[in-house]
């Protein structure tokens, strides 16, 4: 039986020697796919597509099927614990995720309890039946908004230009601020320890809002509830691996990498280079070609790409993969061509 722990994404993770750069991309089941299209339209609308353990299973397989890739990520939504905790979560069209019953209220906040790991049991079930349905060979990773970002949707009720209310209740109710926080580290860690016992390999937290707060409140609200999670991860499952990413995090590498977690992902706004040497041998880095270079051409995007691998450097623990998640107006022939140009172009930077 194939050892997981010797694929390449895994060993990466680890920082152990690999023969050439894994790569995988975030959001790779996504719109970009006209097989994904049509399974989400037989599924009827994005949420249901979620809670539809086969159909959530499909979709996770379909980039495996088009490209060479390293590893999986169980298909999803970083809104599954508000929706499970009561918020009515819908997906209005052109407007993205909105909230029927947002947190606005001091009131709200003090009735928000930690759901039932059983309200997201369709999330396990898919994740179980994924791992059974995937190669063998690659690994499954799953996935969390963090807290700070998940109550950045709560509270605004949805997707925010200016994040007004949240920052008002940084500013004005810190205490009622970090009870709601405090109640999402608890589900966020309750829910990728379910995923794990359900088969995932590695999991990452998404801190996507991250970067929107002081670099003092970014401590407070959001890495120090992000590091109490991967403490509970690592006290239970020490060997499963933790990638933390903070979309516009690049001035906190230091202190990200400090939390106990086993990789970073890195945005396209920030030099693998200079990252690596202010994180040392201390985490693996995952990133970071900028979305937009899949618009271009094949030639531009392959230029690219051995400009991503030429700023880590030689040596292990890279993962490569986007800065951010890919966007619907890419065309599969582009990720054809930035995955054969890591799997050209990365061997020579794994000599020994």
């Amino acid at each position: 039986m194939y050892d997981l722990n010797q694929s390449l994404f895994l060993r990466a993770l680890r920082r152990l020697p690999v023969e050439r750069t894994p790569v995988w991309i975030m959001r790779q089941a996504g719109r970009y796919l006209p097989e994904y299209r049509k399974t989400r339209e037989k599924a009827g609308d994005f949420l249901s597509l979620c809670k539809n353990p086969e159909l959530a299973c499909e979709v996770t397989l379909q980039p495996l099927r088009r490209f060479p890739l390293d590893a999986a990520i169980l298909f999803s939504d970083i809104l599954t614990i508000p929706d499970a905790m009561g918020l009515d979560l819908y997906f209005a069209e052109g407007e993205g995720p909105r909230f029927g019953k947002p947190v606005q209220t001091l009131e709200a906040i003090d009735k928000i309890t930690v759901p039932d790991i059983s309200a997201l049991s369709y999330v396990m079930d898919a994740a179980r039946l994924i791992r059974q349905e995937m190669p063998s060979t690659l690994p499954l990773i799953g996935f969390a908004g963090s807290p700070w970002t998940l109550a950045c949707y709560m509270v605004e009720g949805g997707s925010s230009r200016d994040f007004k209310r949240i920052l008002n209740l940084v500013y004005s109710e810190d205490k009622a601020a970090h009870r709601l926080l405090n109640k999402l580290a608890i589900s966020v860690g309750e829910y990728l320890i379910a995923q794990i016992k359900a088969g995932v390999n590695a999991v990452m937290i998404f801190d996507t809002w991250g970067g929107i707060l002081t670099p003092c409140n970014y401590m407070d609200y959001s890495l120090n509830y992000m590091q109490h999670i991967i403490h509970q991860i690592k006290s239970e499952y020490p060997d499963i691996p933790v990638i933390l990413f903070t979309k516009g995090g690049g001035q906190w590498l230091e202190q990200m990498a400090a939390t106990g977690c086993d990789a970073l992902g890195i945005d396209w706004t920030c030099d693998l280079y200079n990252a690596r040497q202010r994180v040392g041998n201390q985490v693996a880095l995952q990133g970071n070609l900028d979305p937009a270079v899949l618009l271009s051409t094949g030639e531009c995007i392959r230029q690219h790409v051995g400009q991503v691998l030429s700023s880590f450097g030689s040596g292990a623990g890279h993962i490569f993969n986007l800065g951010h998640g890919i966007t619907p107006d890419v065309a599969p022939e582009s990720v054809a061509a930035m995955v054969a140009a890591v799997h050209e172009l990365s061997p020579q930077y794994h000599l020994r």
